[in-house]
């Protein structure tokens, strides 16, 4: 690491901590005692006020009620961001309207010579759903659900919510624990704990209808939601992906107590993420029926060998 690097680091560092020492500073950073008693008095002789403590367990702590230098970034942190600010630019993003702001602050922040570098970077680098006649253009896809922000805010507050979804028309209630919120292939998703069936689901934040916390007097713990998890031994093991005509056919006739997932604003195309329990024979053959009945507008990702092997020896029924 370069010594300007490991200064700027280092300043962060100092800011973050009520207190530290040099032997702290020794490990973080990998470098020697002398180094980092002169790294130190660099970081003071820039105007950080910084207070030695003396003693058997002595250190460094800055000056209450002081004001640090400004941050300074870096050419390639400056273009670290600026990058991954375009990389985001037409996905379906949280909190969309911040972003304005923050990237005028941050350009605040930078030299003339690194905004220079930007413009030039703006005018050559083009990602995945980029217009390229008119790359400030945002796109339909840009638009994040309105709910996305609720939800973060409510998750925030307590992951024990209460969610309404709209699924094939019809509105379902649900009290969850919230696993995970993820984002897959432009589609967010929810993975929660069903606090009913206790058991998992998945479902897409585009057919969110409303979330609220959900309180109650006696509700299970999360170690417990994991442990019950853990036993289950639920694992996604198939994943198909469905062209239009498969759609028109899973609206139609779906054994599966799982939704399908839009992957394009047109909904035209979408994937299906769930458990297949091959143990049980009934549950198996109607799989295999039903992957029959869809047709051959889909995409088998992954599926259990058991249903492979029931696909292959009907196939050569149907040959003979």
């Amino acid at each position: 690491m370069k010594k300007v690097e490991r200064i700027n680091i280092l300043m962060r560092y100092i800011n973050n901590r009520a207190n530290f020492t040099i032997s702290e500073i020794m490990d973080e950073f990998n470098i020697s005692r002398s180094t980092a008693i002169r790294d130190i008095r660099e970081i003071e002789a820039m105007g950080v006020p910084l207070v030695a403590e003396v003693g058997r367990d002595g250190g460094y702590f800055v000056m209450h009620n002081s004001v640090l230098p400004a941050v300074r970034f870096t050419d390639n942190e400056v273009k670290a961001l600026f990058i991954a600010f375009m990389a985001t630019r037409n996905e379906q993003l949280p909190y969309l309207k911040s972003r304005q702001s923050l990237t005028e602050k941050l350009l605040g922040l930078i030299s003339e010579n690194q905004q220079d570098d930007l413009v030039l970077l703006n005018q050559i680098l083009l990602f995945e759903g980029t217009n390229p006649n008119n790359p400030d253009l945002l796109e339909l896809s840009d638009l994040p659900h309105p709910l996305l922000e609720k939800l973060i805010q409510s998750l925030l507050a307590d992951r024990y919510l209460s969610v309404t979804i709209k699924e094939d028309e019809l509105i379902k209630s649900y009290q969850i624990f919230l696993l995970h919120l993820y984002n897959e292939k432009g589609l967010w998703l929810i993975e929660g704990f069903d606090l009913e069936q206790e058991k998992k689901i998945i479902f897409p934040v585009d057919q969110l209808d409303d979330v609220k916390n959900y309180s109650m007097k006696k509700r299970l713990s999360k170690k417990k939601i994991l442990e019950k998890l853990s036993k289950q031994g639920e694992i996604i093991n198939f994943v198909v992906e469905f062209g239009p005509k498969a759609i028109a056919q899973f609206k139609k006739y779906h054994p599966l107590k799982a939704s399908i997932s839009y992957t394009n604003p047109y909904q035209s195309t979408a994937i299906l993420r769930t458990y297949v329990d091959v143990n049980k024979p009934d549950e198996l053959e109607e799989i295999i029926n039903w992957l029959l009945f869809l047709g051959r507008d889909v995409k088998v990702r992954e599926v259990p060998k058991e249903v492979l092997e029931g696909l292959q020896e009907r196939l050569r029924l149907y040959c003979t």
